[in-house]
């Protein structure tokens, strides 16, 4: 059976072209983008645009080309062009929900916030929805009711051209371009890619796969992964940390011992778990040493601070890169695991640590 996605496409065409006019120094919006990033979600079966096109001339034989059917909103004396487009826009989709039941996703192209409801409406009805906009003329109401938000901006093919020099100030003229004796090496990471993001992007994936895994009480694939991020951050895109494709990022991980990657019950789609031994061990073995050093030492080991005395021991110590979610959950852990021993104390208000009896 064929179980590739149906998808309706509805753009808010006035909305995305002077977003990209006024946020993007000035481009011609082109739907060319759009149209791809959808082809690799499933097969588009509509595709409508609503717009008083007698403003849109030129974008009108562009969108003909791409078989986009064309709804005329004419301005009209005494009304809201805006609005008349988005109820039209909103009924459509609704009437489209109804009555085709094998359509199972819509892409509703807008960065206005009064859409959400509609928004809200499909997901109702059991269908997925994704919405595109631009970055900087979409409400903030709107990417989280979806199931993914897709920012125009950065949508492969969109090429945003580089902001003007102000005026009044005269250019600086172009410094010489100097050529390397030798190729430079490719950077590990990509130009977008900085330390701090890697370590969050880290830390998102760690404690996604933990809460899977305690949810489910089963393996975790890459596509269950995949799908569980969009639900915590429908804007998130491996491309923003400079990956190709979600599998790269996975490697990525796996390689800085973030998860462990096996065969997973389909081809292209591997479990995802977190280090069963090794890193987690380490972290076990790193935190009886300290308590057993602070105690050795006459002081007691409290939970306030510790987190502290084990970055002094190891800085690159994270409890949440290991899947927690906080250091007690880390510590409550390693107890269990008989690495520590671990009370409340009511007369120090706090959890003191001992150092696992040997034996």
């Amino acid at each position: 059976m064929d179980q590739e996605d149906r998808i309706a496409l509805f753009l808010d065409y006035e909305n995305l072209a002077l977003g990209a006019r006024d946020h993007l120094g000035g481009m011609r919006f082109d739907f060319r983008p759009i149209a791809d990033s959808l082809a690799e979600r499933g097969r588009v079966v509509v595709r409508r645009a609503y717009a008083d096109w007698s403003y849109f001339d030129e974008d009108r034989r562009m969108l003909t080309r791409s078989h986009v059917e064309l709804i005329e909103i004419p301005q009209r004396m005494g009304t809201s062009r805006k609005n008349a487009a988005d109820i039209k826009m909103a009924v459509d989709a609704l009437e489209l929900a109804f009555e085709r039941d094998y359509i199972s996703t819509f892409v509703v192209c807008t960065g206005d916030s009064d859409f959400t409801p509609l928004v809200h409406k499909l997901r109702e009805l059991n269908k997925r929805v994704i919405g595109v906009g631009v970055a900087e003329s979409t409400s903030a109401l709107l990417p989280p009711a979806c199931d993914e938000f897709l920012y125009y901006d950065r949508l492969e093919g969109v090429e945003v051209p580089a902001p003007r020099a102000r005026r009044g100030r005269a250019a600086r003229p172009p410094e010489p371009v100097r050529v390397p004796a030798e190729p430079e090496p490719e950077p590990e990471l990509a130009a977008s890619e900085s330390p701090a993001d890697v370590d969050r992007l880290a830390v998102l994936v760690a404690q996604t796969v933990a809460g899977l895994q305690h949810s489910t009480g089963g393996e975790v694939t890459a596509s269950t992964l995949k799908r569980t991020l969009l639900r915590k951050d429908p804007t998130f895109s491996e491309a923003d940390y400079g990956f190709r494709a979600f599998g790269e990022l996975l490697r990525h991980l796996a390689e800085r011992n973030v998860i462990e990657l096996a065969e997973g019950p389909a081809k292209g789609d591997p479990e995802v778990s977190l280090p069963e031994r090794g890193e987690l061990e380490a972290a076990f073995g790193l935190l009886r040493s300290v308590v057993a050093d602070l105690v050795a030492a006459g002081g007691v080991a409290a939970l306030s601070g510790l987190k502290n005395q084990l970055r002094r021991v190891d800085p690159d110590f994270s409890d949440k890169k290991l899947g927690y979610r906080s250091f007690l959950q880390f510590c409550r852990a390693a107890a269990t695991a008989g690495a520590v021993g671990l009370e409340w104390s009511p007369a120090a208000e706090d959890y003191l640590l001992t150092p696992a009896p040997t034996g």
